[in-house]
């Protein structure tokens, strides 16, 4: 366990995606903060592989929708690590399946402020601590968005579409203003993933169900996208900022 190894926070680190960056970032080297938000046995888990693969994990629970969860994620990872190089922000929700029509502003405000302004959050707290103006060492932001921010989620949830649109939106428009801070900010846009997210919006079978209109004919894995996530923090990918990878099967 290398005390010089780069860090990387996930937030929703523990399941699906999240998860699979963790480990990725594991095998690549990094030590890892993995944030959570009720899942503490997957946590552990996801944990213990980055620890089986030879790197530093910490565990932090949080929501990421209320700012004193994230100011606490923040200190707790500089505490532990004393610096940060990669924050990846990864936990979002759906606010499950619904019309506009029968959309509820409870929900609105839910999704809002875990898929926009805990990332916006989040951003702040990394770049005051990556920022070269600032003392830092420079870094990367990646965002997790959704394909459904561009095909725009109609009939079947428009206001988690709308939210992944508002991220790339953050992805494009951060880029620019750090640009001279030595920080670098990406995104991921998967499409149909087979992961949990399609069982916690009510439609189980959703991933199967829609292979067919997929131009590979067939939904992609979590390690797909954890893949993509870890080539866009490394010096692989120096020369990209203000972009967002498509990772959909050409859906």
């Amino acid at each position: 366990m290398a005390a010089t190894s780069p860090v990387m926070l996930v937030t929703g680190g523990s399941r699906g995606i999240g998860a699979a960056i963790c480990r990725r970032a594991a095998a690549a080297g990094y030590n890892v903060i993995i944030n959570f938000s009720g899942r503490s046995d997957a946590a552990e888990t996801t944990a213990a592989a980055v620890r089986a693969a030879g790197q530093r994990a910490l565990t932090v629970q949080g929501n990421m929708g209320q700012e004193e969860d994230i100011r606490a994620l923040f200190s707790a990872a500089h505490q532990e690590f004393g610096k940060l190089d990669v924050l990846v922000n990864n936990a979002g929700i759906t606010g499950g399946k619904s019309r506009v029509e029968d959309v509820d502003r409870h929900t609105l405000e839910q999704v809002a402020a875990v898929n926009i302004v805990g990332p916006v959050l989040c951003s702040r707290e990394a770049v005051r601590r990556m920022s070269t103006r600032r003392g830092g060492s420079g870094g990367v932001i990646i965002n997790v968005s959704s394909r459904a921010g561009a095909l725009g989620g109609g009939g079947e949830w428009i206001h988690y579409a709308m939210s992944k649109g508002a991220l790339d939106t953050l992805t494009r428009g951060l880029a620019v203003e750090c640009a001279e801070d030595g920080i670098r900010v990406a995104g991921v846009a998967p499409g149909i993933i087979d992961t949990d997210l399609h069982a916690d919006a009510g439609d189980p079978e959703r991933a199967a169900r829609m292979a067919g209109g997929i131009p590979l004919k067939r939904p992609g894995s979590p390690e797909e996208v954890a893949d993509a996530v870890v080539w866009l923090a490394t010096d692989a990918a120096s020369y990209v900022t203000g972009a967002t990878l498509d990772v959909a099967g050409g859906r």
